[in-house]
């Protein structure tokens, strides 16, 4: 992550924890998160995972986007997928990547993420409601949810409930490229 959306973090976090007149305490508990992690991330000293920033926005319920937003956005947003922060990394060099998002109470997520061959990003269950859906453009990607794997290749887009656990994994033998959007309800 970089320092300039570290620094946004712990200033977000401090913010959005003023207006609720949260103790760190209080926002440990709502969002599962250490005291000391969220200690270290106010202090802009610590590296989140993208697993903990996802927490984070839903014990506020905000988008993960105006979590890691380094300035306000303007009315008309723009976003490049070489620009933006990489939120994940995965083992073999695959990056996931949130591009931008839309301010509640529509809040929708838009992300790009490549896997590498064999590469796997295991995702907890978000907010009750949550709905995901990805477009893959380039490779094969598998999703499995609730029990059930379903592969897409290129050209092929796949939903499914967010509120559950969940893994995308590229199932080729090349590098996979998808957009996927996230719906998250307030």
């Amino acid at each position: 992550m970089s320092s300039a959306v570290s620094r946004a973090v712990a200033a977000n976090l401090r913010a959005l924890r003023g207006r609720r007149n949260w103790s760190l305490d209080q926002l440990a508990q709502r969002a599962g998160v250490s005291k000391g992690v969220l200690v270290t991330l106010e202090g802009d000293r610590g590296n989140p995972s993208l697993t903990t920033l996802c927490r984070l926005a839903d014990a506020f319920s905000v988008s993960l986007t105006e979590l890691v937003d380094t300035e306000r956005a303007p009315t008309l947003r723009q976003a490049s997928v070489d620009e933006s922060s990489t939120l994940w990394r995965g083992p073999s060099g695959g990056t996931g990547k949130l591009l931008l998002s839309t301010d509640p109470p529509h809040q929708v997520e838009l992300w790009w993420w490549r896997l590498e061959p064999g590469e796997v990003r295991h995702s907890e269950a978000h907010t009750l409601g949550t709905r995901e859906a990805l477009l893959v453009i380039a490779g094969e990607v598998g999703v499995e949810s609730d029990g059930e794997l379903s592969i897409a290749p290129v050209g092929t887009a796949i939903t499914w409930p967010g509120d559950k656990a969940h893994a995308y994994r590229n199932t080729g033998d090349r590098p996979a490229e998808f957009m996927l959007i996230a719906t998250v309800p307030q």
